[in-house]
């Protein structure tokens, strides 16, 4: 088994999540006593999410890359960075760190094309939703990408920052998000990718009437995978 290195603390409730598959998906699939090995380094999500405020990628860019260096001086074979949003710069700390990262994009492009689905919707922070790297991704795939408005993207990066991160689930933050998926669907989104590892904390498959693509769980399950191959 490959030692999977987890860059993580982004936020750490979203991490906890990652383990918890991790480890899930190794012993269903080798049985026993058995779990995933792994390491994570956990940064401090405060500066970073203030970097994030300031536009200052090169900022983080440093701090990510110092802790992926962490994880390869500590015996990792490969990487998974715990959080969309930081797989902006996931070329440049694979670069840095010089362990392959495993990208949760690449891993969800392939989801959506085994289940056949040509246009979805994109949910997430406000970097991941407007920026390019899923748009461009899935377009490798033959797979278009819808967005929420601009005042459905502030609803959305306001939730994520002010409460899901802070593990606080409101039930009106969940009528929400399944308002906004709901105008996805009717603008023509054939699925929503939950495009922020925290939002599968809040959003079920079972709340809205499309397929939802938890990033977390396929990013878990990608890296495992990975780590029996």
């Amino acid at each position: 088994m490959k030692r999977i290195g987890l860059l993580g603390g982004m936020s750490w409730e979203s991490s906890l999540e990652y383990y918890r598959l991790l480890n899930e998906m190794v012993k269903n699939r080798l049985g026993g006593l058995h779990s995933a090995e792994c390491i994570m380094a956990s940064v401090d999500f405060g500066p970073v999410s203030d970097m994030m405020k300031t536009d200052d990628w090169k900022g983080i860019e440093r701090v990510l890359s110092e802790a992926a260096q962490d994880l390869k001086r500590a015996g990792a074979d490969f990487l998974i960075i715990c959080t969309n949003t930081m797989h902006l710069i996931a070329r440049e700390i694979e670069k840095a760190s010089g362990l392959e990262v495993i990208e949760i994009g690449i891993a969800v492009g392939e989801e959506i094309e085994r289940r056949g689905l040509k246009t979805v919707g994109l949910l997430g922070t406000r970097f991941t939703m407007e920026r390019a790297y899923y748009r461009d991704t899935l377009a490798g795939f033959g797979i278009s990408v819808i967005v929420p408005s601009e005042e459905e993207r502030a609803v959305v990066d306001r939730i994520i920052f002010e409460e899901l991160c802070k593990g606080i689930f409101r039930e009106e933050s969940k009528s929400a998000y399944k308002k906004i998926i709901n105008g996805l669907q009717m603008n023509g989104a054939e699925g929503v990718i939950l495009g922020c590892t925290e939002i599968p904390l809040l959003i079920k498959e079972s709340d809205v009437d499309i397929p939802v693509f938890d990033t977390t769980a396929i990013h878990a399950w990608a890296a495992v995978e990975h780590a029996l191959s």
